[in-house]
């Protein structure tokens, strides 16, 4: 290809399959590509990944170029909307990340919350017999039916009940010696 040959006239040799005419056209345009993304980003590797961007979205878009405005009109256009697209795709990265710190941080705070009444409970277990912190566990804890916990720890259904009431018994007087 000579050098004298216009970039209209390569874009439609480009787009009708031409690989010279496309190699010829990067290599004349590429420099202002990336100069006007690295203008637009203020980053070399983002100017990079949009330039890179760019010459894949050039090989699809040149059949859609008319020819009716000079072809580096066109092409930064191009860069521009590949610049905000990655400008849009940042922010959206950005909020989500975001997002993702505030569901973070609300796991966090109700993990402390869950700790801290866990806390709590062990406390108040702590001051039961084994037995009866034993039988808490399971029907609390685990969520098992008091017959569930009878056949687990070898006793009665009516001791687990007895057990239970024990305990409520007893919450409900530290409750009463707290006020």
């Amino acid at each position: 290809m000579r050098m004298s040959t216009g970039d209209n006239e390569l874009a439609g040799w480009a787009a009708a399959g031409d690989a010279d005419a496309f190699r010829a056209l990067l290599e004349r345009h590429y420099d202002g590509i990336f100069r006007l993304a690295f203008r637009f980003t203020g980053n070399r590797a983002d100017a990079e990944d949009v330039a890179q961007d760019v010459c894949v979205l050039l090989a699809d878009r040149l059949g859609a170029f008319r020819g009716d405005a000079k072809f580096t009109t066109w092409l930064y256009r191009i860069v521009i909307n590949a610049c905000r697209d990655r400008a849009r795709r940042r922010a959206t990265g950005q909020r989500a990340t975001a997002d993702f710190a505030a569901v973070e941080d609300l796991r966090r705070a109700a993990d402390a919350e869950r700790g801290e009444q866990l806390a709590w409970v062990r406390d108040m277990l702590s001051r039961f017999t084994e037995d009866i912190r034993e039988t808490a566990i399971l029907v609390l804890g685990e969520q098992l039916s008091h017959g569930e916990v009878a056949m687990i720890l070898g006793v009665r259904e009516s001791t687990i009940s007895w057990r239970m009431h024990e305990l409520r018994k007893g919450l409900k007087q530290m409750a009463d010696d707290d006020r």
